[in-house]
């Protein structure tokens, strides 16, 4: 069981810091634009809410196993498959919480509005220092909430990792996992402890992440 908390945690702790990278730039990009192609892309990046768990793990299944379209080119890496994997689970869990950070973020952003980012500009800032140094610290609030929101996503995730990473004893055998196992054995009382504790662990999270927040929140002002 300590493999499994181990590997939950660090899937949990890989995937927001990918997502951070990735996700606060779509973000970023897509409240600010004007065209259709933004609400298409937010209803492809929003589909993992509404798709069952099981049908996006089929299709990562056949993306990343050995018959994937990107099969050549794990050959070139000396890679047959991603599948059952820590890295194919790392590129499920991205893909599966996306929207879970982009969606918050986004709306950060367009709560800010364009006119701190073109005053910044226009006293002569770059763009990249003006989104560092001005929008980033105005929009720390929905950083912070989708990165709250994706951690602990992915700490539950269970359809989906399933097919993707199958259940390999400290390979692929995330807490989700084990609790289903547990169950499946009649083993009530282990799986209550463990089902208890992850959902106590993530009431913390988020309570702890929300009062520092708060806290911020006050010396700013």
């Amino acid at each position: 069981m300590t493999s499994a908390i181990i590997l939950t945690l660090e899937l949990a702790a890989v995937t927001t810091a990918l997502l951070l990278a990735l996700g606060v730039p779509i973000a970023w990009g897509m409240a600010r634009a004007k065209g259709w192609w933004a609400e298409v892309l937010g209803a492809v990046i929003a589909l993992p809410i509404v798709l069952p768990p099981t049908v996006l793990g089929f299709y990562l299944l056949l993306l990343l196993g050995p018959y994937g379209p990107f099969a050549p080119l794990l050959a070139l890496a000396g890679l047959r498959t991603l599948a059952f994997s820590f890295t194919g689970l790392v590129i499920g869990s991205v893909i599966y919480s996306l929207p879970f950070m982009v969606q918050p973020v986004r709306n950060a952003f367009q709560a800010i509005g364009p006119a701190p980012w073109e005053a910044a500009l226009t006293l002569r800032a770059s763009p990249w220092d003006a989104f560092r140094s001005v929008i980033l610290p105005l929009a720390q609030g929905g950083i912070i909430t989708g990165a709250i929101l994706s951690f602990t996503h992915t700490l539950g995730e269970f359809g989906m990792v399933l097919m993707i990473g199958g259940d390999i004893p400290g390979k692929t055998e995330l807490l989700s996992i084990v609790i289903f196992n547990d169950v499946e054995t009649l083993r009530w009382s282990e799986a209550g402890a463990l089902a208890a504790g992850m959902a106590a662990f993530s009431f913390v999270v988020i309570l702890v992440t929300l009062l520092a927040e708060k806290r911020m929140a006050r010396l700013r002002a």
